[in-house]
């Protein structure tokens, strides 16, 4: 069992910076993958970015140049730094963690941080 819990979340205004943070508690796999998702009011639940254990990261269109996925594996935490923050962003931003164990695969999802770019 994993529990993941967001912070970070705020009110920040058009071309600001947030950093996000998610910290996994209970049994951790040594391999797993995790992620930053959003859902805005009316929209489906979208990938921001992803990071595998070792460290490489992908991210989705929109936020390539502006965002950037890391993580303490010491720490067991998960990081979002978001730079250059427009009305788009605004969202509740979960965090995710994701591993396979015998061909099968789990995920787990926080609560989730609210996320609003207005000026």
């Amino acid at each position: 069992q994993v529990q993941l819990v967001e912070s970070g979340g705020g009110l920040v205004q058009p071309g600001g910076s947030l950093r996000l943070s998610c910290l996994a508690s209970g049994t951790i796999s040594s391999i797993n993958t995790m992620g930053w998702y959003r859902q805005a009011p009316g929209k489906e639940r979208e990938l921001v970015a992803l990071i595998t254990n070792g460290g490489n990261a992908a991210y989705a269109d929109s936020a390539k140049g502006r965002f950037t996925i890391f993580r303490d594996n010491t720490k067991n935490t998960l990081y979002l730094q978001m730079n250059g923050l427009k009305p788009e962003d605004t969202a509740v931003y979960y965090c995710n963690y994701h591993y396979i164990s015998s061909f099968v695969p789990n995920d787990y999802w926080g609560q989730g941080t609210q996320v609003t770019v207005s000026s």
